[in-house]
């Protein structure tokens, strides 16, 4: 049984991920991926994505990004230029078990994704205090 979140609308049709994956074309967002003492952070922009349209899927240690354009119009566009790649957002990474999962927070503004991925307490940097 598929949850609300993994449905989307397109048109007054109810698709599932899944099928709007295999439907229509599919492009990786550019990600920056970087680390402080207490975090990895995820950055990925999707540009023409509204915050209804972004959906984050964590299972067995991967995190999967998805954002759905409006493909029809997109694609239906009479061009004069076009230096995008056309397609909805796709992108998968191997979570590492360095990460705690269960405090992942992600939130999205301006057609960027942001993800923070907690470091687990036993890989942080401490300082040993010499006795």
């Amino acid at each position: 049984m598929t949850d609300n979140k993994d449905i989307v609308t397109v048109k007054d049709k109810e698709q599932n991920w899944e099928e709007v994956l295999e439907t229509e074309s599919v492009v990786a967002p550019f990600v920056d991926v970087y680390e402080t003492d207490d975090d990895f952070h995820l950055v990925a922009n999707m540009p023409g994505v509204t915050r209804d349209d972004v959906k984050l899927k964590l299972e067995e240690g991967s995190l999967s990004i998805l954002g759905k354009v409006n493909y029809k119009d997109l694609k239906n566009r009479k061009y004069i230029l076009n230096e995008n790649e056309i397609g909805n957002y796709y992108r998968k990474f191997r979570i590492s078990n360095s990460v705690d999962e269960t405090k992942i927070e992600a939130r999205f503004e301006n057609g960027q994704l942001t993800v923070r991925l907690p470091k687990h307490d036993r890989i942080k940097p401490r300082t040993i205090e010499i006795k």
